[in-house]
């Protein structure tokens, strides 16, 4: 399916929030998904992916995670310097503000005339799964996908200490998380830590586990791994189908 791109402004408490929008070129209704990024914002690496999520026909939303704190279009380079400032940047943003975008982007999607009423869910990567995570709070979102999700056992993912670990039984829709077995990041231990939440609280979830490292989907660096990319996508595209089909 081929698509459109276009990047829309919003504002969230007086801050400008670029949105990259990736979304059919055909007429009609589309579920909605806030797409959320790693913790080096809209590279192409990231643009990549929404782009492939769009092509099978979703509207996509994709928010700068840091437009409080960097400039506006933005994109932080994937070395050691870049880490470091993606990293700050993550715990200098109050967890407050990552749920008050998350709402601002989902409000834009009940807004356009693409997105089908009642049918909105979301997908990120890294930290951007953990914020994923966080938007299966709200009632709007049917189905989460979280891709590596850091950060949810311990709370780490802006300022303070995030409770999202406490708050599963908020969630309503139908969560797939895919998780690398080699990656440092997400051990074992926090990987089933995260599974047993999620089943104590009776949230219906699939989980994926690859022999593969921590972003092992963004095409750009030594992790990644194209096979196991494939076939991430094939549950992800087949379990949002499922979800929205009716």
């Amino acid at each position: 399916m081929q698509i459109t791109k276009r990047n829309v402004e919003l504002r969230v408490d007086d801050s400008l929030m670029r949105v990259y929008v990736a979304a059919p070129k055909t007429v009609g209704l589309y579920p909605g998904i806030v797409f959320y990024s790693d913790i080096y914002q809209l590279g192409d690496p990231m643009i990549r992916l929404a782009n492939y999520l769009a092509g099978y026909g979703y509207v996509v939303a994709a928010p700068e995670i840091y437009h409080r704190i960097e400039p506006i279009g933005l994109v932080i380079e994937p070395d050691d310097l870049g880490r470091m400032r993606g990293n700050d940047d993550a715990r200098r943003t109050a967890i407050a503000d990552y749920d008050a975008d998350c709402r601002a982007v989902v409000e834009f999607l009940q807004a356009e005339s693409l997105v089908s009423p009642g049918k909105i869910g979301t997908l990120g990567f890294c930290i951007g799964g953990h914020l994923a995570f966080r938007a299966a709070f709200m009632s709007e979102i049917k189905a989460s996908v979280c891709c590596y999700p850091t950060g949810i056992p311990s709370g780490k993912l802006g300022q303070g200490v995030a409770d999202t670990i406490h708050r599963v039984s908020e969630i309503k829709g139908e969560m797939l998380l895919v998780f690398g077995t080699l990656d440092p990041h997400i051990p074992e231990h926090d990987r089933k830590t995260i599974i047993k939440a999620l089943d104590n609280a009776s949230v219906t979830n699939k989980v994926f586990l690859y022999e593969a490292e921590h972003t092992f989907m963004r095409d750009d660096g030594y992790r990644y791994d194209s096979a196991a990319t494939t076939l991430a996508w094939a549950e992800i595209t087949a379990f949002l189908e499922r979800i929205f089909a009716s």
